[in-house]
């Protein structure tokens, strides 16, 4: 499925949400833009030097944002493609049950990374996507995010 011209998952299917890393009604968020390219939900994200951890790399909360919300654009756009619409009156079909992260070694602040995202397992009640940050071509950092269905409690 093509996203319209130039658009990026988070711009397309939940421009209003206002998380951090993916929400592009947050001014002062990461603002992340995901595409899908050969079967791989794949962005480029500059860090800014806020993003420091305080010797020269970027921070692990950071990190750890970037991954959730990279590897969330993968399962939002399955969502989107099987018809697995968000409840009325919420923004996500899924939201993040449990991220598991591995730092492999340090981020670079001072250049842009990129990100990479692959879903294992695909379920209405639950997904399960795989993210990496690369940077330098190595891989820095891995997430591996389990995502359920958002169904509000009344």
């Amino acid at each position: 499925m093509d996203l319209p011209d130039g658009m990026s998952i988070q711009e397309t299917y939940y421009p209003t949400l206002t998380c951090f890393g993916c929400g592009h009604g947050n001014e002062r968020g990461l603002r992340l833009r995901s595409y899908e390219r050969d079967g791989v939900v794949r962005a480029t994200f500059t860090p800014r030097l806020e993003h420091d951890n305080g010797g020269g790399y970027l921070n692990g909360g950071i990190i750890s944002t970037v991954l959730d919300c990279h590897g969330g654009a993968a399962v939002l756009l399955e969502a989107h493609r099987k018809g697995w619409e968000p409840p009325p009156g919420a923004l996500l079909a899924f939201v993040t049950a449990g991220l598991d992260v591995r730092f492999r070694r340090p981020t670079p602040l001072r250049e842009p990374v990129e990100l990479t995202a692959e879903l294992v397992s695909v379920d209405e009640s639950e997904m399960t996507v795989v993210a990496h940050v690369i940077g330098a071509g190595k891989t820095c950092a891995t997430g591996t995010a389990v995502w359920k269905r958002w169904r509000p409690r009344t």
